[in-house]
């Protein structure tokens, strides 16, 4: 188990076996115990993401609403850069 990764063990099962030969019932089962402990938390992030998400989606749809109601395009949101230079000279 010196050079391995768990992401070689995700990848072979028959790397992730030997591995598991070389540690006892006890240090098998704490690991087990670490590795649920850790998709559980990858699972709740995963739940908040998806939810943060569906909130910005939704305060999007209200934000078009409202400018559809307003009659405004985003046009009339961005103003005009002004341009940089000198200005044309006056004849």
């Amino acid at each position: 188990m010196a050079g391995e990764t768990l992401e070689q063990f995700a990848r072979n099962k028959n790397v992730a076996r030997a591995a598991a030969r070389q540690l006892s019932m006890e240090q098998l089962n704490k690991l087990a115990t670490v590795i649920q402990e850790v998709i559980e938390h990858k699972q709740q992030l995963e739940i908040e993401r998806r939810q943060q998400e569906a909130r910005k989606e939704k305060k999007l749809a209200e934000i078009r609403e409202a400018m559809e109601s307003a009659g405004l395009s985003m046009d009339d949101l961005i103003a005009e850069t002004p341009r940089r230079g000198r200005p044309p000279k006056k004849k």
